[in-house]
């Protein structure tokens, strides 16, 4: 059995399990305060929407690392490489940022999310200020684990050749 290959396509598993759990559960928490307000001002619906979307971008990032992985390995284009257990290794933990900070950036984005959401309902002229603006400062950790697996991706694994 290859182990190497296992490590490194446990890292990629990992880097869209787990930001895309954070996301499911940001988007559900912002969402439930969207729902509320938008029972008795539907007007608001285009207002709440970026809210009720941003913790799900950290999905995206983690499909990206992930891909990352696959496509050094070439996995889409079949005969896959014998890969080295300390390179699977390497692999695996070079994932660990964009899983480990997009599952606790989005559920924390989500959360943000649904405080401006709640306080637009009240005063709609600050949505966009202290709604989406905080929202988006989680989100700039999120990006920071990207670029921390993006990083170890590209310039610390050296990708086996396929024979």
């Amino acid at each position: 059995m290859d182990y190497g290959m296992v490590l490194a396509l446990m890292g990629a598993g990992l880097a869209v399990f787990l930001p895309g759990i954070g996301s499911s559960v940001g988007i559900h928490i912002a969402s439930k305060s969207a729902t509320a307000i938008l029972s008795e001002k539907p007007e608001r619906y285009g207002q709440f929407f970026i809210m009720v979307v941003l913790p799900g971008t950290q999905g995206f990032y983690g499909f990206l690392g992930a891909f990352m992985v696959m496509r050094n390995l070439n996995f889409f284009g079949g005969g896959l490489p014998e890969v080295p257990l300390g390179t699977g290794l390497k692999v695996l933990m070079a994932c660990l940022p964009v899983a480990i900070a997009g599952l606790v950036t989005a559920i924390y984005q989500g959360k943000v999310s649904s405080c401006g959401i709640l306080m637009a309902g009240k005063k709609p002229e600050l949505a966009f200020k202290a709604g989406v603006v905080y929202a988006v400062m989680v989100e700039i950790y999120a990006i920071l684990g990207l670029l921390g697996t993006l990083f170890m991706l590209l310039y610390g694994v050296t990708w086996p050749k396929v024979a």
